[in-house]
Formats: structure tokens, sequence, C-alpha cells
């Protein structure tokens, strides 16, 4: 009888050594996120929003450049040479484990530079980041579009990675995401996961986007909406089926459906303000804060929206304006606002009043809630 042989193990090739890897081990070494490099100073690190220079001599420009040239292919090269810049993905390893980063190598007055970014390969569940239940609920939809908005270095990407790792853990679905950078990597559990990064897998968001909807996926992240090309792809894979989230820049629920119809000419806002009432199933907004305690260090106030039936009627009725006082009355469908989750933390003894006031978009209003005064809905229908 014919055997099977056992397949040839497949041993990965040595990574090559670089005289800069020794600079990346130390940020793995001190759990850093960001490593910047410039002519005439030592690395810098970011440290738990810190920066901070390590204890080297400073960098020359001939070294620099000496360092950066053995990390770039020709195709790099080329590249770096005819924009000023270029970004790729690189592996080191360290203590017998590898560890990607994603390198943006530029030019600044004339002088070589680099801002490299780890990327995560542990993602936290949605109570080691103190997010509300309701964020559960957003993930188990079939079809539609949720939306993360804040500002750069609020917490997006680590939170919506805490939902799709949710889903990853929970459902036999494929998870497409498109992103720039990639910041966390998958372990696929039970969810097919394939990622693929802007600038390095694919051109940009556009060819992603054209290529996304003939990949089969269940659910899409896309990185982010910042034009009106990639809105409509994205809203339109949501009308076909497919679950998709996305991130956006606004600075909260309510002026989110203001930022995205920025993105479109006037005559369209009716059309897209339709199709915004019939497909999003909730905005979640989100300011990372930093604590008064050792653990956590910082922690994520989000208000959330969800597309009740008032809040659609208010969006197809063009009255933004009390977008907020749905939200307060939709308290008991998981709704919240900043306050509420600025009183949450502030309960915990996580965060400061100081603080709290200090990002509060209604300082006399948060006052009221610490009190125990309830605070009514102004009358929206």
């Amino acid at each position: 009888m014919a055997t099977v042989s056992d397949p040839p193990k497949i041993v990965a090739e040595d990574l090559p050594e670089y005289e800069i890897n020794k600079v990346f081990r130390q940020l793995i070494k001190f759990n850093g996120s960001d490593l910047h490099m410039q002519v005439g100073k030592p690395p810098i690190l970011r440290i738990r929003g810190t920066l901070r220079e390590l204890q080297m001599e400073p960098i020359s420009k001939q070294k620099m450049a000496e360092m950066f040239d053995e990390m770039m292919d020709d195709r790099n090269k080329a590249i770096f040479v005819e924009e000023g810049g270029a970004d790729f993905a690189h592996i080191v390893e360290y203590e017998g484990e590898r560890w990607r980063f994603r390198v943006n190598l530029f030019t600044q007055l004339g002088n070589p530079g680099m801002v490299s970014r780890k990327v995560e390969r542990f993602i936290p569940n949605f109570e080691g980041l103190n997010l509300p239940p309701v964020i559960e609920e957003l993930c188990k939809f079939d079809q539609g579009m949720v939306l993360l908005a804040g500002v750069t270095g609020s917490g997006k990407s680590t939170t919506i990675a805490s939902m799709l790792d949710w889903v990853n853990h929970r459902e036999r679905v494929h998870i497409l995401t498109i992103e720039d950078p990639i910041e966390f990597v998958y372990t696929q559990d039970k969810a097919l996961i394939n990622q693929r990064e802007i600038g390095m897998d694919v051109k940009d968001f556009k060819i992603a986007m054209k290529h996304a909807v003939r990949e089969d996926p269940d659910i899409m992240l896309v990185g982010e909406l910042r034009d009106r090309e990639t809105f409509e792809t994205a809203i339109h894979a949501a009308e076909t089926g497919h679950l998709v989230f996305g991130t956006i820049h606004a600075s909260s629920a309510p002026s989110t459906i203001g930022r995205i119809l920025d993105l479109f000419p006037q005559d369209m806002h009716k059309a897209i303000r339709s199709s915004m009432a019939f497909n999003m199933r909730g905005i979640v907004a989100q300011k990372l804060l930093p604590t008064i305690v050792d653990t956590p260090k910082r922690v994520p106030v989000v208000e959330i929206m969800t597309f009740n039936p008032t809040v659609r009627k208010l969006i197809l009725e063009e009255k933004d304006e009390k977008l907020s006082a749905a939200m307060r009355i939709g308290k008991s469908e998981g709704m919240q606002q900043f306050n509420d989750s600025l009183k949450f933390f502030i309960d915990k003894e996580f965060i400061s009043r100081a603080t709290a006031f200090e990002v509060s978009p209604n300082v006399e209003e948060l006052k009221m809630i610490l009190k125990g005064i309830d605070v009514k809905a102004a009358a929206i229908l």
C-alpha cells in the first residue's frame, strides 16, 4: 500500500542583521510604540505617549544614510529618491520572536529621517480597555456600517481591533482589512483574516476598495474614510450585505454626520443622508485620557450613537442639532455621551475631575451629573 510521506519542513531564512536593528530592539525592550531618528540627535522612543531620548551618541548624516540604505530594497530606494520618502515594513528578531515595524523614511532639511511604529501583536479585549457593554452589540450585525470617530491618537485603532478580534474568536467569517498602516496583526481563530497595507500590499485605498468587493469578505475594515470615493465604496459594501468598520476624523458622534457630508457636494447630501440613515448601525466617538492610577495608564472616554428610529428620522429630516438629545433619551438602548463616560471613570477613580472638566463638551452639565442631578433631554420631535 502506498504511503504519504510527511511534507518537508520549511525552515525560515535568517533575518539579515542590520546595525539599526540594535535601536529597534531598544524600542521593544522598553515597550515603546514609536521610534524617531533625526540627524544630530540620539534615537528617540515614544514610551506611554512621551518622547524619550536613548542614551546614545548623536547620529551623523552619513551614519544615518548608511543605516537607512541597508534597510531598503531596490524598489524602495528608487521611491525614496523620486518622492523624498518611502514606506515599508521591517522585521526584527528579539529574544526568539519576530517583531514587525511600519517604517516611514523621509527627508527633512536635506537630511534623512525616520519614524517607525511597532505593530502590536496583543489585542486587548473590551474589559481590558474598559469599554461599555454595548460595544459588543455593535459587532453582531450581519451588514451595515460602524464608525469609530476621533482625532489621531485617540485609540480608535485599538478599539476597532478589539471589536474585530471579538468576532475572530466567535464567528466563521472572512475579515478583510485595508489599513494605512497596519497597527495590529491578528492571530486567526475561527475567522479567516486577510490584512492589506496601503503602500506595501496595494497602491492606494481606491484600488484596495475596488479589489475588496471581489475578495468575498463578510466583514471589512477600512482604515480611514478620508475622501468621497472611499466612503462611497464603503457604504455601497454595507448596502450590499457586508458589515463595514471604519475610522473617521470627527470630534463627536453627532458631528460625524456633518463630517461625512462635507466630503460631498450639496446636491448629493439628501442621498447620502438616506444612505447613512438606513445603513449606519452605530458611531462611536472616542478620546484617550491619562489616568491617576498605575494601571491602566490611559482610558478611552467614549460616546455612542446607535441608529434607532429616532436617530434615523432626525438625520433624514436634517435635524442634526437634536441628535445629542436623542442620545440622552436613548440611554436604555446603550447610547451614551462623553459626560456619561467621564462620570463612569471619575466614579472608578481612574481620572481626575480636573482632567474631566478640561475635555468635557459641557462642563456645567457634567457637574450636575456628578451631583446626581438628572439632566433632562430637550424635546426632539
